[in-house]
């Protein structure tokens, strides 16, 4: 099976299938994709989108986003949720250059983490409640859906080394993400060299962090987003064989 599915507007969309969680069971293929911006879907995009089948688009994007850049086209049979899990909005491209980066970033994670504690919970049980395949995605498929993403993948029982290194392929498409900012800001600088980046230890540093505050990812999600046993278990019996 194939992790990366190739579009030509789509720089990230991956499927989360294959990985292995701690009782020996494997994520189903095809049934959880993280992705970029699916306003970019059209012409022999949009046909390849919906031959995967999805039912379920969790857009994770600020309303105001989708005001400005679109969202996935309407089509009948396929539901959409926007979900905004981050509150307080900041520019990557006018990051200090001077900031350790990687810290920067997993500390607007913890912020996500806990401002958007319902948002997180509404988009678990969206998931664990689907049955038929379901994409989640923010503009870039990087942060807020890296961090999701690592949240189903936590619950479900993945290894941390598996989440980081799910995380980091995203790096793949880091030229790409750039050329879309120049494109669309032709008249701004990329201040930060950091934009589009996304190395394992980003997400190492976010674990950690939550690790630390409340013993473990099952923790902080009992803790703060309010997920029961129920709901993990909904989640396992949907996304695992």
């Amino acid at each position: 099976m194939r992790r990366h599915i190739d579009f030509e507007h789509l720089h990230n969309f991956r499927d989360l299938g294959g990985y292995r969680a701690a009782d020996g069971r494997t994520l189903r293929w095809g049934r959880l994709y993280r992705a970029d911006s699916l306003a970019k879907l059209r012409g022999a995009d949009w046909d390849r989108f919906l031959s995967l089948g999805v039912r379920t688009v969790i857009d994770l994007r600020y309303p105001w986003e989708i005001e400005a850049r679109g969202r996935v086209p309407e089509a009948e049979g396929i539901a959409y949720v926007n979900l905004s899990v981050e509150h307080r909005p900041y520019d990557q491209a006018e990051i200090d250059p001077g900031l350790d980066p990687w810290r920067y970033l997993a500390d607007r994670y913890a912020e996500v983490a806990l401002d958007g504690a319902e948002e997180l919970h509404q988009a678990l049980e969206v998931i664990a409640s689907g049955s038929t395949p379901q994409v989640f995605h923010c503009a870039s498929g990087k942060d807020r859906t890296g961090l999701l993403a690592a949240l189903v993948l936590a619950l479900l029982g993945v290894d941390e080394d598996d989440i980081a290194a799910d995380f980091a392929l995203t790096e793949l498409a880091t030229d790409r993400l750039i050329a879309d900012w120049k494109a669309a800001h032709p008249g701004r600088a990329l201040n930060w060299p950091g934009y589009g980046r996304a190395p394992e230890e980003i997400m190492r540093l976010f674990l950690a962090d939550l690790t630390a505050t409340y013993g473990s990812v099952h923790d902080y999600a009992v803790k703060e987003l309010g997920v029961d046993d129920t709901l993990i278990e909904r989640l396992r019996s949907r996304l695992l064989d």
